[in-house]
């Protein structure tokens, strides 16, 4: 065809574009621009961070974002106090980087109104003081205390949020992404995601495919929303809900059947009412939603696992993809059932890197066997999807998929993998980004591999990642991303 270009390749490798199957994307887009946390190795450099950030924007501004790890100094949790001296004309609230705890400052404590006085949250708490004074930390529900206090982000900084992302995503060969929506009034933002995805798709500037999520507490609204707009086309679609079972491992709420090893009167908690959560679920189901719920302990997977089954026995069987999200830390008898239901299991590689640090000291060495268990799932035939999590994690799938077929811990300890037995191949993680992905959003009859008659995504790798000789998958660069048959994206050289 005229004006068709050839690019000659030269030994580097092409494969289907990337989806990742599980993104927080605005709420990422805008944290490239706010205060970043996640590799503060102290508390001395966590204080320093925010102060600094204190110094680049207005008085009076909100400072969010973060994505801090406390385990990096030892697991002490920050606390108010650490940062009151140096946030005096700001509130502050800065969430772990799973986005189930947040630290606030006394001043966002009190523009919330938290107090001793105040009682915690159903599926949250406030972390205390021996006295009873909340000492800043706010987990799962609690943190919406204080997060309904921040004005929302306005239209401008939220398309300006976007268009970020999406370049971000972009120049690390992603094609497609799941946005399970923000952080931030959770209720509300995956719904204004969507209305914000679809005027930039109007005007023609969504670069990108994305496959929008709303909360499930308003599946009545999607219901009615797909009967009057239909399901979107394939740059952006809907009809997925999301809802969750637990908090978080890094948290400890994550909801296990034994207590955690190192807090040994705590088992979690489950942050939605599981007897509301299961009925959001059957009546989503009976709409026509695909179900999407995160379930991190191993009693959460369970109860998750039984409440899928029962709700098959009782609405029939269908196409429906049921997912689950995370499917971290599995009982011996889950871990078959993923197959024997067709759930989806939506999980998030480079987790294991991060996490495997210290996931022994939450949950003991037995426990921990069964953490990440991507082999085991693949062995049983079930469908495995990736994707980052992010800002929980970085949004580059080549790191990911380095996390799954090495699981080499952050830290060095663990050159020859973290339970290497669970380790999967490098194929077997690349279909999990690509054609596992596409499975668990319904876009499978048109991306997720490179055949005759799908949509031309497709990324160019610097490298021949299948050869013996590439010595490190995590260092392979994205040199192009093509979206539908146009370059989105070209490295410099």
């Amino acid at each position: 065809r005229p004006g068709t270009r050839v690019i000659e390749l030269n030994g580097r490798t092409v494969t289907p574009g990337f989806i990742d199957a599980h993104t927080h994307f605005i709420s990422g887009g805008f944290q490239l621009s706010n205060v970043d946390l996640r590799d503060a190795a102290t508390p001395e450099e966590f204080v320093m961070r925010i102060r600094k950030f204190t110094e680049s924007v207005p008085s009076g501004a909100w400072i969010t974002g973060g994505n801090w790890d406390h385990e990096l100094w030892g697991g002490l949790l920050p606390r108010s106090d650490w940062i009151d001296s140096v946030t005096q004309a700001h509130p502050v609230l800065v969430q772990r980087l799973d986005g189930h705890m947040a630290l606030a400052n006394s001043l966002a404590l009190k523009v919330g109104g938290v107090t001793k006085e105040t009682e915690d949250p159903p599926g949250g708490s406030i972390v205390r003081d021996e006295a009873g004074v909340p000492s800043g930390v706010l987990k799962d529900q609690a943190i919406a205390l204080v997060r309904k206090a921040i004005p929302p982000m306005t239209e401008e900084e939220a398309e300006q949020a976007l268009e970020s992302a999406a370049q971000h995503a972009l120049s690390l060969g992603v094609t497609q992404v799941h946005d399970m929506g923000g952080w931030a009034n959770l209720d509300m933002m995956g719904w204004a995601n969507l209305e914000r995805y679809r005027r930039v798709h109007s005007a023609g500037r969504l670069p990108l495919r994305v496959y929008s999520v709303v909360p499930m507490s308003s599946w009545r609204r999607m219901k009615d929303y797909v009967a009057t707009h239909g399901r979107g086309d394939d740059r952006l679609w809907w009809g997925g809900v999301k809802a969750f079972v637990d908090g978080s491992l890094g948290s400890t709420t994550a909801w296990f059947h034994e207590a955690y090893a190192d807090d040994p009167e705590n088992t979690g908690l489950t942050t939605t009412d599981t007897t509301e959560l299961r009925n959001w679920i059957e009546r989503a189901d009976e709409a026509g939603l695909q179900v999407i719920v995160h379930a991190i302990g191993d009693r959460a997977n369970d109860w998750l696992l039984k409440t899928y089954e029962d709700i098959v026995a009782n609405n029939g069987e269908r196409d429906r993809r049921f997912r689950i999200e995370h499917a971290q830390h599995l009982s011996q008898s889950a871990i078959g059932r993923f197959c024997e239901q067709g759930v989806i299991a939506s999980m998030q590689p480079y987790h294991v890197v991060d996490d495997g640090r210290w996931a022994v000291r939450r949950i003991g060495p037995q426990r921990v066997k069964r953490a990440y268990a991507f082999r085991s799932i693949l062995d049983t035939g079930a469908i495995l999807a990736f994707g980052s999590d992010w800002t929980v994690a970085p949004l580059n799938p080549i790191l990911g998929i380095d996390a799954a077929v090495t699981r080499r811990t952050l830290d060095g300890a663990n050159p020859d993998g973290w339970i290497p037995e669970e380790r999967t191949s490098l194929e077997e993680a690349l279909l999990a980004y690509t054609a596992g992905a596409a499975t668990a959003g319904f876009s499978d009859d048109r991306s997720g591999s490179l055949e005759n008659g799908k949509l031309a995504d497709l990324v160019v790798l610097s490298e021949d990642i299948f050869d013996e000789h590439t010595h490190d998958v995590g260092d392979v660069q994205v040199d192009m991303t093509v979206v539908e048959g146009e370059v989105a994206y070209e490295r410099r050289f």
